[in-house]
Order: structure tokens, then sequence, then C-alpha cells
């Protein structure tokens, strides 16, 4: 990990506790980057036609990293919108189950659409609601992130597979963008029915890319009205016989975008799936251990019984200013501080985080 940390320079210059708010570009990546817009620069039109066609091999690197069927992947420039498409082609009569306070874009197109909807708080008993609401038979789907884009609360993957053996006509949805990334992730073996992503975070592919992966036992539940010349890859004749995953993609997509999400997927194979996993684990421990000892988070927090690396801890704008004085960069996020860790974090920049909060608390 010491050696990956030389390809991300922003960490020569502060300690970066903000992935969950914008991944790093590698030097690895940028260089593609370069080359890419180089290519383009010498060859127009026919490095551009190139790229479109080769679209449907980043589809397959998508689906295996995420063990999906390639047809079943459709690529977006982002989570937000690709998830109103989908929303735009399913019936309104569905109830939905919801998380309070989830991440806006996976609640509000729900929300304005005027879905039938129930709600389930964000805390330690939070499957057994889940799972005690679905027992009352009211809901057709079950839509919630993988990991909590405020405090880091990530949901049982194990209770999810359970769900859709308990509940097999609950459909499940889940928004992917503060997971996809962390772990080694089955979608076929998965409880989930319809993932989606921006690759912007953990998966650090910078921004304008992301994906779907869409499971086949739903898509008859959809009537897709997303649709343009990207649809039927420039062809006409194929109008009347578009597969689902095209619905998604109306238009262009573009070989920039999607080309940084291949190379980044890519190279977080190299690092191995399983070394990242290994490293977040390290550092999910360290960090619950010392702000939990500090009283910085919520109570609940340290009694589930997993967590990502995404921690809210108390403080305000102050408290900010004065991490970001000492080169630690964080967010303000749903009235605290959300610092978050990534591979290319050490356990002594959790230490060095912890010592200055414990100073700044004894003030």
């Amino acid at each position: 990990m010491q050696k990956l940390r030389k390809k991300f320079p922003v960490l020569n210059q502060c300690i970066y506790a903000n992935t969950a708010s914008a991944g790093l570009l590698s030097e690895d990546l940028m260089e593609w980057r370069q080359g890419h817009d180089l290519d383009y620069l010498i060859g127009g039109s026919e490095m551009k036609n190139k790229g479109f066609a080769h679209m449907p091999e980043i589809k397959k690197t998508v689906g295996n990293f995420f063990h999906c069927k390639p047809e079943n992947v459709s690529l977006v420039p982002n989570f937000s919108l690709g998830f109103n498409l989908l929303l735009e082609g399913l019936s309104k009569d569905k109830t939905v189950l919801l998380l309070n306070n989830d991440y806006p874009s996976l609640n509000w197109p729900f929300e304005t659409r005027n879905f039938k909807r129930d709600y389930v708080d964000i805390d330690e008993h939070m499957e057994e609601q889940i799972h005690e609401k679905l027992e009352t038979g009211k809901f057709d789907i079950l839509a919630l992130s993988l990991v909590q884009w405020v405090n880091g609360v990530k949901v049982d993957l194990d209770f999810l597979k359970q769900v859709k053996k308990d509940f097999p006509n609950v459909m499940i949805i889940a928004d992917g963008t503060q997971f996809c990334g962390m772990e080694p992730f089955n979608f076929e073996e998965s409880g989930i029915d319809i993932l989606g992503a921006s690759a912007y975070k953990w998966l650090l592919a910078g921004y304008g890319n992301g994906f779907f992966l869409v499971k086949d036992e739903i898509k008859d539940q959809f009537e897709l009205k997303g649709i343009g010349n990207g649809s039927v890859n420039n062809d006409a004749s194929k109008r009347n016989s578009i597969p689902f995953s095209k619905f998604l993609e109306p238009g262009h997509l573009d070989s920039f975008n999607f080309g940084s999400l291949e190379f980044a997927l890519k190279f977080l194979d190299d690092i191995g799936q399983e070394n990242i996993q290994a490293q977040l684990d390290k550092l999910s421990k360290k960090a619950m251990s010392a702000f939990s000892e500090l009283g910085l988070l919520q109570p609940f927090v340290g009694q589930r019984k997993q967590h990502s690396t995404i921690f809210s801890i108390k403080g305000d704008e102050k408290l900010f200013n004065k991490l970001w004085e000492k080169n630690i960069v964080a967010s303000l996020r749903g009235g605290g501080v959300r610092l978050s860790f990534h591979f290319y974090n050490t356990e002594e920049e959790v230490d060095v985080i912890a010592t200055l909060l414990k100073r700044w608390m004894s003030k």
C-alpha cells in the first residue's frame, strides 16, 4: 500500500479523509487520459468511432468486476440520471420501503413521483425493522444505499440475501455509490435486483461515469421510456428491439469517461479487491476504536456488527476548519464532520486525526 500511495500526489500535501466526497485521481489514470485525448486530437472522428465500438468491452469489464452478465450492464453518466430514467418506467402503484435520511438521489425520485412509501430509521435495529415492515406484505420494493453517505452505516449483505429468500416478490434496489470499490461483490449471488452507482468515489474512476446492474427476473416490471439514437447504436432498424440496458443509454457514451471507468476497474483488480478489503477493515476498526473512545460517534454505530470506513463525528464548522488548518481534508455532512478512509490511507493517519481531536476536546 505504501507503493500505491505514491500514485496519488495529493497525499503528499494532506491527510485525505474525504473519499466519500471524491475519490482521488491516480497518476496512472491521468496518463491514460492524456493519451486518450492525444489520440482524439490526432484521430478526430475515427478515434471516437473506435471508442464507441469499444463500449461492449467496457460492459464486459464492469460485468466481470461485479459478476453480472454484460448484457445486463447499463453505462450511465451518474447514479442520479440513471435512476430517474429507471423510475420513469416503473408503475406508480408500487409501494416502497425506504430509509429515513438516505441519500437524496435515492429517496427524492420516489417522493417526487408520489410513490406510496414508508420509512425505517437508520440505527442498530435497522435490519430487524426492515424485516418487520416487509412481513406486513404491504411493500413491493425495498430501496436503500448499501453504505450510508453521512455516517457510514453499512447494511448487512447477508440480510439482503435472506430478505430475497423470505420475500421473493419484493424488488430490492440498491445504491452502491458509497460501497462499490470497498470489497469484492458478486451481484448475481446477492439478494439485490438492481444496483446502481456513480464511480467517482471508491472506484476512483473520476466524474462522469457510473453503471446499473439489473437481474433478468425483474425486467418485465418496467416499461422504460428513455430512448434515443444511442439506444440503437445509430441503427434505426433496431428501434423495435431495444434491450433493457439500452433504454438507460439514450445518448452517446463518452470514451473518455467510460474508458476511465474501465481503466480504474482494472487498476483495482491489479491491486486485488481482497487486499483493498483487508486494508479497509484495518482502518475501520482503528477509527471505530479511536472515535468511540473519544465519544464522538452516535452510540448505535458501535453496536452494529460491521461498519464501513465512513465516520460522522460530533463537531461543527469550527472543528472542520481546525482540521483543514492541519491539512486534514474532510466534509461537513449531516450536522457533523465526516471522515472517510480508502486503501491509500494509513492507520498512522487515523492516529494523527484522533490525537488532534483529543487535544481539541481537552481545550
